[in-house]
This record gives C-alpha cells, sequence and structure tokens, in this order.
C-alpha cells in the first residue's frame, strides 16, 4: 500500500474550502511562491486538524503533511517534562528533522531523554537514517514512535529503514485507540469557551490499527 498523495482541499486540512472569499478576499499563495521550508510549532493543534491527518486510515489520500506530538522527560539534575507538536508546513518539510535540530537541543546537556512521539504517519526514509544517528551518537536517547499510519511501508527500501530505526534502539509501535485518545486530551485544542469534548473514535479505529499492527509486525519480524 503506497500512500496516495493528492491535494486535500482546505476543509481537510482545518480551512474552510471558501478561505479565498470573505473579508479581505486573501489572496491564495501558491505553492511556488513557499520559502523553501517552514515548521509550525505549539502545544495544541486545531481538532480540525487531528480528526483528518491523525486517522489512521489505510489509504491516505491528502495526509501530504506529517504532524508529531511530543513528550520529552528529562532525567538530571533537574527532572523536567515538555510537550508540544510539530508540522510540517509543506512537502519540503520534516517534523522528525526539526525535533532534533531545534526541540531536543534545547533539554537539559548531559541528561537522560525518554523521548515519545505521536505521529500522524511513520518515517520516511531519510529522517529514519537520521534518527539512527541521534539514536547511536547520543546514548542517553530513548525514542518510541507512536505511529498512527505506516507511510509507503509496501516499499522494500522503507521496510528496511523500518528495521535499522529498531536495531538503533527506537521503539516503534502502532497506536492503539487509547493512544489517539490521549493526544486528542493532551495536544489538542479545544474552542474557547466550550467544555471540553470527549474523544469519539471513528467507524474503524480498531479494525486499522489491528492491520498496521500486523503489517508492522511482519516488518519487524
Amino acid at each position: 500500500m503506497a500512500e496516495k498523495q493528492e491535494e486535500p482541499s482546505n476543509a481537510q486540512n482545518g480551512e474552510p474550502d471558501n478561505a479565498e472569499e470573505g473579508e479581505g478576499k486573501k489572496k491564495k499563495v501558491k505553492r511556488e511562491d513557499l520559502p523553501p521550508f517552514e515548521i509550525v510549532t505549539g502545544e495544541r493543534l486545531p481538532a480540525n486538524f487531528f480528526k483528518f491527518q491523525f486517522r489512521n486510515v489505510e489509504y491516505s489520500s491528502g495526509r501530504n503533511k506529517t504532524f508529531l506530538c511530543y513528550v520529552v522527560e528529562t532525567q538530571g539534575k533537574e527532572a523536567a517534562t515538555s510537550r508540544g507538536y510539530l508540522e510540517d508546513e509543506h512537502a519540503a518539510a520534516h517534523a522528525e528533522m526539526a525535533f532534533f535540530n531545534t526541540i531536543l537541543p534545547t533539554c537539559q546537556a548531559g541528561a537522560r531523554h525518554d523521548v515519545t512521539w505521536y505521529v500522524s504517519s511513520s518515517p520516511c526514509v531519510t529522517c529514519a537514517q537520521r534518527i539512527c544517528e541521534a539514536l547511536r551518537k547520543n546514548k542517553a536517547l530513548r525514542l518510541t514512535i507512536m505511529v498512527g499510519r505506516l507511510f509507503m511501508w509496501e516499499e522494500p527500501e522503507m521496510q528496511a529503514a523500518l528495521r535499522s530505526m529498531k536495531e538503533a534502539g527506537c521503539k516503534l509501535r502502532i497506536m492503539k485507540p487509547q493512544d489517539f485518545e490521549y493526544v486528542w486530551k493532551n495536544f489538542v485544542e479545544q474552542e474557547e469557551g466550550e467544555e471540553a469534548k470527549s474523544f469519539v473514535p471513528w467507524e474503524d479505529i480498531q479494525e486499522n490499527f489491528q492491520y498496521y499492527e500486523e503489517k508492522l509486525a511482519e516488518i519487524l519480524h
């Protein structure tokens, strides 16, 4: 199953389809006008982004971004826990790379870091290589990656990359329904003035979890 990459509608990305209309009639920015890359950071992502981007569908048409929610538990002179999320703004950016370049360097030097990622889809080959390098270089780093979907898992190169991550010490897991609920409670923003809404699982969430769990087990063993 190779993930089909189609352009999603504005509504699927969390924007209304008539985004070009309304006050000011904002001009739509063409992809070629965008800078080489940009990473969006924050503490909580919009609910509509989560519902579309994190959904563990078998064929992920239109889901051409990576959303990475992270928890860093530091065990050193001063124990600390930090959390937030990173989002690929467009195709040239990689949220996984941004974590190592911008988030991890701000953590306490010389301490042990237990890091957990909750990612909409598994890393690409290039990011998998970067993860392996980071784990081999920093023996005090522990990384667990919880993924909603497996990216291009049928490709031999991608399968090899996933195995290399495991060999480097990365723990790879498929997100269970409970993990999606955890992300909803801890990383998704609620509308201002509204009471916190309960997580509502989509119809095939358990079935798709089992599908991807079986595929990952076949690849890693």
